[in-house]
């Protein structure tokens, strides 16, 4: 008995089906466990759907400096406004370059537009200011009640502070005796006496003994000057975030000012002196490891002018007490850091200790080097839209989106019949596929759904069906040709496989052209696209595919149920194919006799 020819087997979703699906399906069940153990259950909205404001800069270059505009700074940059937004309250707030010299900074609902605008495009400077008081960031208690000392971290003094908190406490006052410290501190230098006529000078030296009132200077307005600031200084509540936004915005580098700022876990507020040295006078900062005492310092090196400013005010500030001998760096009103002082600073070089990390030391180092933007930017474009409107723009393009779907699922019962459910399902597993890696993107890096990349998932529907239309109508043709469905769906696969790949390779191709050449919200629709004509591939691969390999071994489908869409006579065939054999010549009748 010959044996059988042995043929080539089928590899693959095509010969084992199973296992294709079982793959897809725990793929499925691995992101939707995974959106649920994030918490990210719904995909991240952008500004168009949300609502907020979108602020689009461009960075400009100036003449001769036209190399400044590189990814180091333009990173720095985007940094430097991100501590910015987050400084006014604001939560999940996007800040991101676009292209080679823009920067998107996209703020949500409920932040007053004209703030951020003046907050993420200027370029601010870092300033040096002396400690005039600090209490923690609550409001002060009733006059009388003591207020509570900041909590302390660390045993050893710094040399010039750690960056968060100061390891010795300020001495806890009360409001009145506070007052006093603060109206003392805020004297400022006695203006000179108008000198005396020469009849008043005449007149004085005759009475010999002039009455207190009229030697006494004419009243100034130091007094009610400092009495104000105590008093908004105690209602100040550094643990409201818009009133620790508002603290130090608008403060003029020669007045005082109040301001808020993190010492360790807790808020803390000061009252500070007119700012001695500026950004502009630090040559150099940065975080590094002490190799002798193995701890994490902060370096700075400053320019010649500001060597002399700084030691002029360490010196006036190490012969005081705490906390009037501590200077605060300020960054954009808010204070980065407290260090104190105890001797003068001298020879242009500084360095801050104690409780430092590895990430602390060098954040601090950055801000120093870079408190100002290292590139100057301009606004090209300023959007902004309400939580309303966003709403009715989400609502308009799900509606648009099922219409779309609609009209497809319609197109495919009516062409196709059976065969459309396999196309509907597939459609689903795709949908959910697309759902759950949108909503574990925007967890993940900050992906934002907009309303251009809604546009992109409702194109998508018709590029995913697109792909079963062509591989339905390839299993079509094979049986016009008068095969059965079985090898139909084996042999019509390669050629609409290689059909299918090409036509998902020009869109994907053409997504990413999209994605890069473009800034802003085209972007997101780019994005999307891309992602789904990924999608389009592994579900046509790994779902249809085996599932059509399970239905043709049913026999509703088999037979060529007029329903099932896949009717021989509906369809026009041909008889049905039969194999021949290659055989020589037909040999010549035999006699029965002679048998």
């Amino acid at each position: 008995m010959a044996a059988p020819k042995k043929g080539r087997r089928p590899t693959g979703a095509q010969g084992r089906p199973g296992r294709a699906l079982a793959i897809i399906l725990i793929a499925m069940v691995a992101l939707t466990a995974g959106m649920f153990l994030s918490k990210q259950t719904t995909p991240r909205l952008g500004i168009d759907l949300a609502g907020g404001t979108s602020i689009t800069l461009k960075a400009k270059s100036e003449p001769g400096k036209e190399s400044a505009i590189n990814e180091t700074n333009m990173n720095t940059a985007v940094g430097i406004i991100d501590r910015r937004v987050n400084g006014l309250g604001v939560s999940e707030a996007e800040v991101q370059t676009q292209g080679r010299d823009h920067i998107i900074v996209n703020i949500p609902k409920g932040t007053n537009e004209q703030q951020a605008r003046e907050q993420v495009g200027t370029t601010a400077q870092l300033y040096f200011r002396p400690v005039i008081a600090f209490a923690d960031g609550s409001p002060a208690a009733p006059e009388g009640t003591p207020s509570p000392s900041p909590s302390a971290s660390g045993s050893e003094a710094p040399k010039a502070g750690d960056g968060k908190s100061s390891p010795s406490a300020t001495p806890s006052s009360s409001a009145t005796s506070q007052g006093r410290a603060l109206s003392e501190a805020l004297k400022a230098p006695a203006a000179p006496t108008p000198s005396p006529s020469a009849s008043e000078s005449k007149k004085a030296d005759d009475t010999k003994a002039p009455s207190p009132s009229a030697s006494a200077p004419a009243p100034t307005g130091d007094e009610a000057a400092a009495a104000a600031l105590q008093t908004k200084f105690a209602a100040l509540d550094c643990n409201d975030p818009a009133q620790r936004a508002a603290a130090g915005q608008g403060a003029k580098p020669e007045e005082p000012m109040i301001a808020c700022g993190q010492r360790g876990d807790a808020w803390g507020k000061w009252v500070l002196g007119p700012a001695q040295v500026n950004g502009q006078d630090v040559k150099e900062a940065k975080g590094q490891i002490d190799p002798q005492r193995g701890q994490w310092i902060v370096t700075m090196q400053f320019t010649d002018k500001g060597a002399d400013k700084f030691a002029k005010i360490t010196g006036e500030l190490a012969t005081k007490q705490m906390p009037q001998n501590q200077f605060a760096i300020v960054l954009d009103g808010k204070v980065i850091s407290d260090p104190s002082v105890s001797q003068a600073l001298t020879g242009g070089n500084a360095e801050i200790s104690g409780g430092f990390t590895q990430q602390s030391a060098q954040d601090l180092g950055n801000m120093l080097s870079y408190g100002a933007l290292p590139l100057s930017f301009s606004e090209d474009s300023v959007t902004t839209v309400t939580a309303a409107l966003g709403s009715e723009q989400l609502k308009a393009g799900l509606i648009a989106g099922a219409i779309g779907l609609a009209l497809v699922v319609i197109y495919l019962l009516a062409y196709y019949r059976g065969l459309a459910f396999i196309a509907i399902v597939s459609l689903m597993v795709s949908a959910i596929l697309t759902y759950t890696i949108m909503s574990l993107l925007g967890k993940g890096i900050g992906f934002a759904l907009n309303l251009p990349a809604v546009c992109g998932a409702i194109v998508a529907i018709g590029i995913t069906a697109d792909s079963f239309i062509v591989y339905f109508e390839r299993i079509r043709d094979e049986i016009r040709e008068g095969r059965t469905l079985r090898p139909a769906v084996e042999r019509a696969w390669p050629r609409a496989r290689r059909t299918i790949l090409v036509s998902d390779f020009v869109s994907f191709l053409a997504a990413a052209v999209l994605f890069i050449v473009t800034v802003g919200k085209v972007q997101g629709f780019a994005f999307t696209l891309g992602l789904t004509t990924l999608l389009d591939v592994v579900v046509v691969f790994l779902f249809t595919k085996p599932v059509m390999t399970l239905v043709a071994r049913t026999n509703f489908f088999a037979s060529g149920h007029p329903w099932s869409g896949l009717d021989p006579k509906r369809l026009g065939a041909k008889p049905p194919l039969r194999r021949s054999r290659r055989t020589g010549p037909a040999p010549a009748p035999v006699d029965a006799k002679e048998a």
